[in-house]
């Protein structure tokens, strides 16, 4: 076994997608770099474990091309309601016009592994519990391990521990409930349409007493004779989810048993409560920063985050440099402030009873309208898309944020 280490220029808490590509970008940077996890991988991870192409760039820049090409790789997505079936592909342009879809449990532990190949020393079981703060600088993180407690000091430090963000409440992390959120949940079912191309997605999700609920349920094909399955909800603290999302993704198995030959019953079902848009603040100070899913970076139209993980623990090592509690909200904000100001206001219109139910079927009418639908709720827009469909997206968010009274990060 090997010593823990007790000091380090770079600590990185949490090694999930965000985690461990900021640890890999910090360790090729040539940094000294501890990549820490409370779990013990491989570890499981409540997820739809989709891989939307603007996930799929970023794996490719860090090398994965062809590990994720020995997976499933799909074309689009297969969108069900209100009497229509409507196949989407990738809209491509500027990202890959492929996806795919790797268990959490697969991908998180082969991320971490890249990391650790470019140079991070990894940590396991051991849970940040405290911060040592000093001069408004992170000098150091305590963390606990078997009845026991011990510090790792650092010079920088990136929180990546998740939705809940353990270590960035210590730090300062507030959550705003006020903002559109998602509850959902997922299992593992058996499949003779595992290796299907398309994922797909039910937008009439119905409750118990049938009404249309504020939200989806999804059938991600994974290849070995297996998919995910689950269903999310979204909510606001004025229109919470009044559901039990277990028991409505059981159902929803059922629904889709005979459809998407489901086989045998239902595995792992977990159930997590999803903070979306940027709906925090205080996600950095002079010398630390949060980033993915602690910096509640999810799309508040699908439930995505490993993209904005993945992305995010790119864009923070090019930062360590610099006071972060100035440039790291900047930066999100300039990332993705626009796009997650109207996403979250339009997923919050779609909390309000009988919006869905009147827009939906038509929408479903209309290959072009779901096209552009598909390509907007995925946040498939890049900077350096400039057809009239991203110029649109990018005027909205704009908008949308002039009107926001707590813009995203802030």
């Amino acid at each position: 076994m090997t010593t823990t280490p007790t000091r380090t220029e770079v600590l990185v808490v949490g090694a999930g997608p965000a985690g461990s590509a900021a640890a890999a970008w910090a360790a090729r940077s040539g940094r000294d770099v501890v990549l820490a996890d409370a779990a013990v991988f491989p570890r499981d991870k409540t997820c739809g474990d989709g891989l939307t192409p603007r996930a799929i760039a970023e794996l490719i820049r860090l090398g994965l091309d062809d590990w994720l090409r020995a997976h499933t790789v799909n074309r689009g997505l297969r969108a069900h309601g209100f009497g229509q079936v409507l196949e989407l592909p990738w809209p491509g342009g500027s990202l890959p016009d492929w996806g795919s879809a790797v268990a959490r449990t697969e991908l998180d532990d082969h991320l971490r592994t890249t990391a650790l190949k470019s140079g991070a020393v990894g940590v396991e079981g051991a849970k940040a519990v405290d911060a040592r703060v000093e001069g408004g600088r992170v000098r150091g993180v305590t963390f606990q391990r078997d009845g026991e407690s011990f510090e790792i000091a650092c010079e920088r430090l990136i929180v990546a521990d998740g939705v809940r963000s353990g270590l960035g409440k210590v730090l300062g992390r507030v959550w705003h409930k006020d903002t559109v959120y998602a509850v959902a949940g997922r299992c593992y079912v058996d499949s003779t349409q595992s290796d299907d191309p398309w994922i797909s997605s039910h937008l009439e999700l119905r409750g118990e007493e049938g009404e249309i609920l504020s939200g989806y349920g999804w059938i991600f094909p994974l290849g070995g004779g297996q998919v995910n399955v689950g269903a999310g909800t979204l909510a606001t603290t004025k229109r919470p989810a009044e559901v039990a999302i277990k028991p409505l993704m059981a159902r929803y198995v059922e629904e889709c048993r005979d459809g998407f030959g489901l086989q045998g019953e239902a595995r792992l079902a977990t159930s997590a409560l999803l903070p979306m848009g940027g709906a925090v603040s205080g996600v950095a100070g002079p010398n630390w920063a949060l980033i993915g899913d602690a910096a509640a970076c999810v799309n508040p139209l699908n439930g995505e985050g490993i993209d904005y993980g993945l992305e995010s623990g790119r864009f923070v090592v090019d930062l360590l440099d610099t006071d972060l509690s100035v440039t790291w909200p900047a930066l999100l904000k300039e990332h993705y402030g626009e796009a997650f100001s109207i996403a979250r206001r339009l997923a919050g219109v779609v909390t309000v009873p009988r919006v869905l139910p009147a827009l939906g079927p038509a929408g479903m009418r209309s290959d072009w309208l779901m096209t552009l639908a598909l390509r907007w709720m995925g946040n498939l827009v890049t900077d350096e898309d400039r057809d009239s469909a991203a110029r649109v997206w990018r005027w909205a968010g704009r908008q949308s944020v002039r009107l926001e009274h707590r813009p995203p990060f802030t």
